[in-house]
């Protein structure tokens, strides 16, 4: 049976109302929105970038000369390596840290099932000894990148790099990805150095997978799985959250939903990496990927953009 992302292309459907797997170490917190007066600093920051390039108040920040529609031009020069200093951890990290502590004085296992969640970062150090430059589009929303759009869900790496690939397009790497995600000024999170809930789809309310969940095509024919999704699924419509934005313009890259990348120089199946955490009360931010999911591997958490080369 096809799989969500062929599905998708396929039919032409905008969007996968879906769910899925549940990975390790990954639990959650209470829903946020955007408040007020983010969403009016946003607004504002929009319009005078806007007025200032000349283009219509209401056009969504960022470059898009050289690339398709619907894509953002990323260029600028990117440190491969850095250093970020986390100042603050959430206290349920803490917590579990000094639990993991006296265990090991005591000579126990102790298997944690709290994610790393830095409240306030120091302003990042590049490491490198140059900075590498760097020019080319993204998507400006998750897939099927429409403003408004569920993001799709229960898609494989592998069908993800099908789907890109099929509409002339590529899967983001994993470097290209923390560049459109940080800027150049090397943000832990696409807002800045302050960990903020209301400004991207994170930190909420964990509910635990009972079942597994199969492919979305197939969960959407079948009651159970659709219904056991339904109370899983905690996604937002793409760029409803004006202040969850990338210095290049790119939406939603922390949290929402964790994206596929290709992950250069490795072989099947370890070709795979998971960016940006998702909905729950993870680490999403820029940097850090999870490889630990095969490139076969599916789950209700996980989506994906596209990137090309700028024309």
């Amino acid at each position: 049976m096809r799989d969500c992302v062929a599905w998708l292309v396929a039919a032409g459907v905008t969007a996968c109302n879906a769910g899925g797997s549940d990975p390790p170490a990954e639990r959650a917190a209470s829903a946020a929105s955007v408040s007020a007066s983010a969403t009016a600093s946003a607004s504002a920051t929009a319009s005078a970038s806007s007025s200032a390039s000349g283009t219509p108040a209401d056009a969504p920040p960022g470059r898009t000369d050289g690339c398709p529609e619907g894509m953002v031009r990323v260029e600028g020069d990117y440190c491969p390596d850095v250093e970020q200093t986390c100042l603050e951890h959430h206290p349920e990290f803490e917590k579990d840290r000094k639990k993991k502590e006296k265990a090991k004085e005591k000579g126990e296992k102790y298997k944690s099932t709290v994610s790393e969640r830095c409240l306030k970062y120091a302003p990042t150090k590049c490491l490198s000894k140059e900075k590498r430059r760097m020019s080319f589009c993204i998507d400006r929303y998750e897939f099927p990148n429409q403003k408004g759009e569920l993001p799709a869900l229960l898609i494989s790496w592998t069908d993800a790099k099908k789907t890109c690939e099929s509409l002339g397009k590529r899967l983001c790497t994993e470097d290209e990805f923390n560049f459109a995600c940080e800027g150049e000024a090397m943000l832990p999170y696409t807002y800045g150095l302050e960990r903020d809930a209301q400004k991207c789809s994170i930190d909420k309310e964990y509910r635990k997978r009972e079942r597994k969940l199969f492919r979305y095509e197939k969960c959407m024919k079948t009651p159970a799985c659709k219904a056991h999704l339904e109370k899983l699924d905690q996604r937002l419509p793409a760029g409803s959250l004006p202040a969850c934005v990338s210095p290049f313009g790119v939406y939603d890259m922390n949290g929402n939903i964790n994206e596929w990348v290709e992950i250069p120089g490795k072989k099947y199946p370890d070709r795979s990496g998971l960016k940006g955490g998702w909905w729950g009360p993870v680490r999403g931010r820029c940097r850090p990927t999870v490889d630990f999911h095969k490139e076969d591997d599916y789950g209700y958490e996980e989506g994906f953009r596209c990137c090309e080369d700028v024309r």
